[in-house]
């Protein structure tokens, strides 16, 4: 799929909701784009996916009758493009008024589009409504670092604010409710839990939560400022491993979990929606 200059999405400009199916609402961004800008080339020093969940997902069985469902996708952190999302939400809408046989055939849909968009393999989930109750909601583990009670004058992202306290090998894992980030195009707020677990010397606390506040004026995509937090933290901290983990708050239905990791152990972090998901 040709990749288009940003200014050519419909983020932020005024739309027209399709009901039938049309897969060009799809909109791919080219992921190289920013990780140019954080020194990162075609070797990643990480693995992971971006989780997202679409809750507003309807579309006609074949007699014209309204289903629902909650459906799941997981895409590799090592494919060439993300989807603008607004975009994927006008996408999923577009079934509105779509029918379709079953919804096997709508999750062959959904993979083959997205997948072409990505342009890699996605995975696809569907939670149909008899399986509702079996969601579950957690949060993620780690020691809070919104504990600390520090001063902060500095609202953009400063690595310099990342060091370690010693030499000696410690397994950590930090959580914060505090990143904030904003969209790249129209400067809305993005709210997220952020997880960072790590190996290595010990990462001083105030230091990494200064840092995560930082990110308050900082305009990039979830998947951007994920991979900004790693790279950071591996090269002024220097960890042996280190995953960084964002459940982002929905918008328009939808919300983006990006995780990227060093371990080498372990498969996809929980899918756990959080209270403020």
């Amino acid at each position: 799929m040709t990749t288009l200059p940003l200014t050519a999405s419909v983020l932020g400009q005024p739309v027209c909701y399709k009901t039938e199916y049309d897969p060009s609402l799809l909109f791919p961004i080219p992921r190289q784009t920013k990780r140019d800008e954080i020194g990162l080339t075609a070797d990643l020093p990480f693995m992971g996916a971006d989780i997202w969940n679409a809750y507003e997902l309807s579309w006609l069985n074949a007699r014209g009758k309204p289903q629902v469902a909650i459906a799941m996708f997981i895409v590799s952190a090592d494919t060439p493009n993300i989807i603008e999302s607004k975009s994927f939400k006008l996408y999923l809408n577009s079934y509105n008024q779509t029918r379709l046989a079953s919804h096997e055939q709508l999750v062959a849909q959904l993979r083959a589009d997205v997948s072409a968009a990505v342009g890699g393999h996605v995975q696809v989930q569907l939670t149909l409504p008899d399986d509702f109750g079996a969601l579950s909601m957690g949060e993620m583990a780690g020691e809070l670092l919104d504990r600390l009670d520090i001063d902060v004058d500095s609202y953009t992202p400063n690595p310099d604010l990342l060091r370690v306290d010693g030499t000696e090998t410690v397994t950590q894992t930090y959580l914060s409710h505090l990143l904030k980030s904003n969209c790249l195009v129209t400067g809305q707020p993005d709210w997220a839990t952020v997880q960072i677990h790590y190996v290595g010397a010990a990462i001083n606390a105030e230091g990494l939560l200064r840092y995560l506040i930082g990110f308050r004026n900082h305009n990039e995509f979830h998947e951007q400022c994920v991979e900004r937090i790693f790279v950071d933290i591996m090269r002024h901290c220097q960890p042996m491993k280190l995953s960084v983990y964002a459940r982002y708050t929905r918008r328009g239905g939808l919300d983006i979990n990006p995780w990227r990791t060093n371990f080498s152990v372990g498969g996809l972090p929980p899918n756990l929606r959080h209270a403020r998901q």
